[in-house]
């Protein structure tokens, strides 16, 4: 856990409309270090660029992560929530870092990898489609890190790799032209396993499966009714590790109402149905004033932009000194 003196930073991808998955595993852990921790949260639109080329698509993305984080709780007090774009030192800082950075730390990324891996099991060149935005991307996160002196970044175990990167390049450039950047540290949460979708696997909007974070009330039902269950009877017991509604359930529900809810799986009695009305009163009841903020929020557009740009009036002072210690370090 971070002490409460840390500068916590992390960065949000915008690249599609948020569902309960990525909220659980990324967002509310962020949103919860906001209320005690001084924490930087930008938008990564940069990052996006690889994934998106219409820039309409990019910008309302980017008010939907905006109003989601806000509606949910994010503690503009001890924020600073701005989109990554508007701060012209991360595109210096990474062009500086390049100098620095040796090819073959890029080509262990595990996104380039994973691209290299998928193009040779497909019969194409290995670098098939990958552009150096994709290739780099992890100096531009190391920008990103550096700029705002982070002392901890909230990842999941398997991101774990971003962070040591960025210490790695920070090494490297201390190594080179002295005690310039602090080293972060990754801060590994509380793991929340895999997100069950609809059908029992990962929710990913591939599979299809994914339940909208502000869905519609109607729409939220229907989904929720939607989830594949096994063929047990009402009367028989189940269990409730295995059980897609119980998973999502907990991440909602407080350890009273978990614990009750997990009894009723391992007695028997209530079926499948009762317990995914049960799951969709829950949700539902928790989601349901952040739903009509976030909805308020994406009707007034403006005033989203009016907090991000005051959060990027705040990034953008520290971003400036901490660029001129690389200039001046470089440069002369």
């Amino acid at each position: 856990m971070a002490a409460l003196t840390d500068i916590i930073l992390t960065g949000i991808k915008p690249t599609g409309t948020p569902h309960i998955g990525n909220y659980v595993a990324a967002l509310k852990p962020a949103i919860e270090l906001s209320k005690s921790n001084k924490t930087y949260v930008f938008i990564a639109d940069l990052h996006a660029l690889n994934i998106i080329r219409d820039p309409k698509v990019i910008r309302q993305h980017t008010y939907e992560i905006a109003a989601l984080m806000i509606a949910m709780g994010l503690n503009l007090e001890n924020t600073v929530f701005f989109k990554q774009s508007d701060i012209v030192q991360t595109y210096q800082l990474t062009t500086l870092l390049m100098n620095v950075t040796p090819k073959g730390l890029m080509n262990r990324a595990h996104s380039y990898k994973a691209s290299v891996d998928k193009n040779v099991a497909a019969g194409q060149d290995e670098d098939a489609g990958i552009n150096m935005g994709l290739y780099t991307y992890p100096i531009l996160m190391t920008a990103d890190i550096l700029l705002y002196n982070a002392d901890a970044v909230p990842v999941g175990a398997d991101q774990k790799q971003h962070v040591e990167f960025a210490r790695d390049i920070a090494g490297y450039f201390n190594n080179l032209y002295g005690d310039v950047f602090k080293l972060p540290a990754p801060l590994i949460g509380e793991d929340t396993g895999i997100i069950p979708g609809l059908d029992g696997r990962k929710m990913s909007k591939s599979y299809d499966n994914i339940i909208p974070l502000f869905a519609p009330e109607a729409e939220l039902k229907k989904k929720i009714m939607r989830i594949i269950t096994d063929s047990k009877s009402p009367e028989e017991p189940k269990d409730p590790e295995t059980s897609t509604i119980f998973q999502l359930y907990k991440h909602f529900a407080t350890d009273a109402e978990i614990q009750e809810l997990r009894g009723r799986f391992i007695a028997g009695g209530m079926g499948y149905g009762t317990a995914k009305t049960i799951l969709f009163d829950k949700i539902n009841s928790v989601l349901s004033q952040p739903r009509q903020e976030y909805m308020r929020l994406m009707a007034n557009t403006k005033e989203l932009d009016k907090i991000l740009a005051d959060g990027a009036a705040l990034a953008r002072p520290v971003a400036e000194q901490t660029f001129e210690r690389v200039r001046k370090a470089m440069l002369g």
